[in-house]
């Protein structure tokens, strides 16, 4: 019933799954005695009898817990194992325009018991495999970013999915895959979150990311959302009744037409490109054609409007955001391709052939690449260009991208890249992005000194924040979002090892 930020679940049931063996003692019982018990001074580790007195109580009074405690026994030469099962029940996850949808696992009925129980039986295989992942995907991250690369990957993994709910769709049970903007506004499956987060599923599985895109392609297609253009958010978590973000569906306000529209044509493209074909878009061709024509009229040279980055405030002219519009317009016309209509396929081509050659002479200052067509002597990162490799779009030659990362290296400060001129702070999911446009090992890893200088010596003991400032390594805002799995990003330029683990379902 209550929609928020920073809020946690409230609903559902707690279990605690432990089996049967010698020295096991469980109970039901508050806070106080079961943490009193077994962190006593004898350390006996021991708890004490369940509390059956039955009588009524405040909630806040004496807080219940499942309490549980294992007696190891001797440890001598050979490691001792056990294991717990945890697990949270919701019933019902998300409310989907007042429909409530069960979560993915519940989608063929089955119940809390039988989760436990085939969980419990598969303990060991589920082990095997997860270390067996472990291993081989940290291999190959060590070898394409370096061991510090692969650290700042397995740092964001959990935290990247679990920012996520997996759920069953209305009437067709297909998985959609919902996130949650932590520690921000609370929205719910939002459109600049998703395209961050990305490379992660974009690496390890195309069906999270189809899942992820699939909710948001069916509340645009609604009657109820009115704009030519891609929508921002479904709601605020866990509450999808429609876009809330700057006034809501109805407002012009604080929306982000070229961010969300170039957004999703580039996902929807990555989608395809895994797939080796268009099925998937072709089920929505009315909305990408839709969402390609606004870019075609408002892409080149952006009115003043928001881009993913909105704590900056409202910018006209924005370079970046144009150069979003120009990659998406080309993998526009790679997905029209790949669906036989050639003619399109051509003009778009030839149109973000053509933003792409004027973009460079509107942008040019010298010796780098301007933050906004018409402010000389500004400048930003231009982490959107990434898309032209990684789409094999070949929209700009290689000499912008050489001249714009040199440009980077005389700007680094002691834990980063500044985002832009404007102030010194910076995302990292975008430096990631920004050092993954270099030709060479050696600058990849000058461009990434500082970020990982900033993960080991951040004064902040948060969950890894994406927004931070470079001179001081201090949180600026932000943390425990999905977005940091955006610094896969690098592991997808290696096509023989992206190969291999998209091949995988």
């Amino acid at each position: 019933q209550r929609a928020s930020d920073d809020a946690r679940i409230e609903w559902g049931y707690l279990y605690l799954a432990i089996p049967k063996s010698d020295g096991l003692t469980t109970a039901i019982l508050s806070d106080n005695r079961s943490w009193g018990a077994f962190g006593n001074r004898r350390g006996d580790g021991t708890l004490p009898d369940a509390d059956d007195s039955g009588k009524p109580r405040a909630a806040s009074d004496d807080t219940p817990v499942l309490a549980a405690s294992i007696d190891m026994g001797q440890v001598a030469d050979e490691p001792v194992t056990r294991h717990a099962i945890l697990a949270l029940d919701d019933l019902y996850s998300v409310d989907y325009f007042g429909e409530k949808l069960r979560p993915y696992w519940r989608r063929d009925g089955m119940t809390a018991g039988e989760l436990l129980e085939r969980s419990a039986a598969e303990v060991a295989s589920i082990v095997q495999r997860c270390e067996e992942f472990d291993r081989e995907l940290m291999a190959d991250l060590e070898e394409i970013g370096g061991p510090r690369y692969a650290d700042l990957c397995a740092l964001s993994y959990r935290q990247s999915i679990a920012a996520h709910k997996l759920v069953a769709a209305p009437q067709s049970g297909e998985p959609w895959l919902f996130s949650k903007e932590c520690f921000s506004n609370g929205c719910m499956a939002t459109v600049d979150v998703m395209y961050p987060t990305s490379p992660i599923f974009m690496l390890v599985s195309n069906e999270l990311l189809k899942a992820s895109l699939r909710p948001v392609l069916d509340y645009a297609a609604m009657d109820r959302w009115p704009w030519p253009f891609a929508p921002h958010d479904l709601g605020r978590y866990p509450i999808a009744d429609g876009q809330i973000y700057g006034g809501g569906e109805k407002s012009l306000d604080r929306q982000m037409p070229v961010e969300e529209s170039g957004n999703m044509l580039l996902l929807m493209a990555a989608a395809c490109k895994i797939d080796g074909d268009a099925k998937f878009a072709e089920s929505y061709w009315p909305l990408l054609s839709q969402w390609a024509g606004y870019l075609k009229e408002k892409g080149l040279d952006p009115e003043n409007q928001l881009c993913t980055d909105d704590f900056a405030g409202h910018l006209a002219h924005n370079t970046n955001l144009s150069l979003k519009a120009i990659e998406a317009l080309g993998a526009y016309a790679e997905m029209c391709r790949m669906t036989g209509r050639v003619d399109e396929a051509d003009s778009y081509r030839k149109l973000a052939e053509k933003f792409a050659d004027q973009w460079q002479q509107m942008a040019d200052d010298g010796d780098h690449y301007r933050l906004a067509f018409d402010k000389p002597g500004t400048w930003s990162q231009k982490y959107n260009l990434v898309w032209d490799e990684l789409l094999a779009l070949h929209l700009f030659p290689k000499e912008v991208i050489r001249k714009e990362l040199d440009f980077y290296e005389r700007k680094l400060n002691a834990y980063g890249l500044p985002l832009d001129n404007r102030e010194d702070y910076t995302k990292l999911d975008w430096e990631v992005w920004t050092a993954s446009l270099a030709e060479s090992d050696e600058q990849f890893q000058t461009l990434m000194a500082p970020v990982y200088a900033f993960v080991n010596n951040s004064p902040d003991r948060v969950p890894l924040t994406d927004w931070y400032w470079t001179s001081d390594g201090r949180r600026r805002g932000f943390q425990a979002r999905s977005v940091v799995g955006g610094v896969f990003i690098k592991a997808l330029t290696n096509k023989e090892i992206w190969s291999k683990w998209s091949g995988r379902r």
